[in-house]
């Protein structure tokens, strides 16, 4: 996701899924730092991708109310740091690791990484995101909406509606409109294929059919495809010259933040008919040094402290229902009430296939 935007929308976030750069953060930590057998030692490691964010005064109110400190080890985006901690397992590199979403679970899960720990804080937080509810091997920490947004400006000065659905994208008014990111390499690009796959089931390659014959273009991350081709983006200045870009629910939110005056609505808008439901998930990391550390850290994060901290840190919103969101979401974000979700299993099933047929119909044909 983003860096004012990536590092703000990204946990969700949720970076690209390039599964063979992976990012060494070093092994486990030794006492002193950050491992401690028998809870001597007072650091909790967090694991995490580049995007992870929280404030200082929450994690100073995490110090104050248990005696741990934070350590924090970033370990690339979000498929490099899932794929280190899959090899790292038997000599893992923190206490909890925090990053997974949904369209990953079963890779984390397949492999043991987790010891199961029910958070404090899961009572206040509703079925739908308990994906792994029976166990708890995972804890829902965030949820995000990958979505298209639309350049306001581009529409307006034109008298063009934009875009509602995922059928509209394929209409010959957009037709060279759009830009998505590669579903092979990019975690909304991956997130915008199971879209189409919850909207079309089997005949989601003839929809790609007709998004190919809209010229649609496919870049491999989302860094390049708002900020490079996506002609409302601030942060590029506005140089790309498609005005539709597959990214996320809280992209307006984040375009206005600290604007002065703040402007009436964003330059941005989303496109509500077209989103996919990311949930994020952290765990406490099988043979961890800190055990106690990461159940504390765990509880914490399922508070509300941390919960009302999310939304612009990360411009990921909460999943505990009595957080509260700030302003800048509930004035310029969108509510997706109907987005597209789909089961773990059947992502878990199905997700090379899918990343395979996509790659030989939409990239390697073009």
């Amino acid at each position: 996701m983003h860096t004012k935007l990536r590092r703000a929308l990204g946990a969700a976030v949720l970076g690209t899924l390039t599964l063979s750069a992976l990012t060494a953060c070093g092994g486990s930590q030794s006492s002193g730092d950050g491992g401690g057998k028998g809870g001597k030692d007072k650091t909790v490691t967090l694991v995490a991708h580049d995007s992870f964010a929280a404030s200082e005064a929450v994690l100073e109110e995490f110090t104050e109310k248990t005696g741990y400190k934070v350590k924090v080890l970033r370990g690339g985006d979000a498929g490099s740091s899932l794929n280190q901690a899959i090899l790292s397992k038997d000599n893992p590199q923190g206490d909890v690791l925090f990053g997974v979403d949904n369209t990953l679970l079963s890779r984390v899960l397949d492999n043991g990484l987790f010891t199961p720990y029910e958070a404090e804080g899961l009572a206040k937080i509703p079925a739908r995101y308990q994906l792994d509810a029976g166990e708890h091997r995972v804890t829902p920490i965030d949820s995000g909406d990958v979505c298209v947004n639309y350049d306001r400006a581009y529409f307006d000065e034109r008298g063009i509606a934009p875009p509602k659905t995922l059928d509209d994208l394929a209409e010959p008014a957009y037709k060279g409109l759009l830009v998505t990111e590669n579903a092979a390499t990019s975690s909304p690009g991956l997130g915008f294929l199971l879209a189409t796959v919850a909207e079309y089931g089997e005949g989601w390659p003839q929809y790609w059919e007709k998004l190919k014959a809209n010229d649609v273009e496919v870049v491999d991350a989302w860094e390049q495809a708002y900020y490079d081709r996506f002609s409302g983006s601030s942060g590029g200045k506005g140089k790309g010259d498609r005005p539709l870009v597959v990214s996320y629910a809280s992209s307006p939110p984040a375009e206005v933040l600290g604007a002065d005056p703040a402007p009436e609505q964003a330059p941005t808008g989303v496109a509500t008919g077209t989103c996919f439901r990311q949930i994020e998930f952290a765990g406490l990391l099988d043979g961890a040094d800190n055990p106690e550390g990461g159940k504390a850290l765990l509880d914490f994060m399922t508070g509300r402290s941390f919960q009302e901290d999310l939304p612009l840190q990360m411009f990921v919103n909460p999943v505990r229902e009595d957080a509260e969101l700030p302003e800048v979401f509930t004035r310029y974000g969108e509510t997706i009430d109907e987005p597209r979700t789909m089961a773990p299993e059947k992502i878990a099933e199905n997700r090379e296939a899918w990343v395979k047929a996509w790659t030989s119909a939409v990239v390697r044909s073009s």
